[in-house]
């Protein structure tokens, strides 16, 4: 008798459980990110450079893949090199990542 009470119940379990699963992951995309969003770039313009520091202050519309809405902020550059190739007032496009737990503009390049 114990044997088909335990059937019973894992039989209920297993036909139950997809039900209740299906209603919490309704909403969410669990497709990965295409290789078009991994290497998307946001516009953006320099509002201020610091040499010093390696960081630059850019006016940026949404960055998609940290989650971020559009502002303006400070981010440290991954490369000095790209410090010295943009200047105050300079549209470019640019790629947001986190590098050790921080903002780090990974990729920028100047609009035409």
């Amino acid at each position: 008798m114990k044997k088909l009470i335990v059937a019973s119940a894992v039989l209920a379990a297993v036909l139950v459980a997809p039900a209740f699963a299906g209603d919490d992951m309704a909403g969410m995309n669990m497709s990965a990110p295409s290789a078009s969003t991994k290497a998307a770039l946001t516009d953006a313009e320099v509002k201020k450079v610091d040499a010093e520091t390696g960081m630059v202050t850019l006016k940026h519309g949404a960055l998609e893949n940290v989650g971020m809405p559009a502002m303006t902020m400070a981010f440290k550059a991954k490369d000095a090199a790209m410090v010295k190739q943009v200047h105050e007032g300079d549209k470019v496009k640019v790629r947001i990542e986190s590098v050790n737990g921080m903002l780090t503009i990974v990729k920028m390049e100047k609009r035409s």
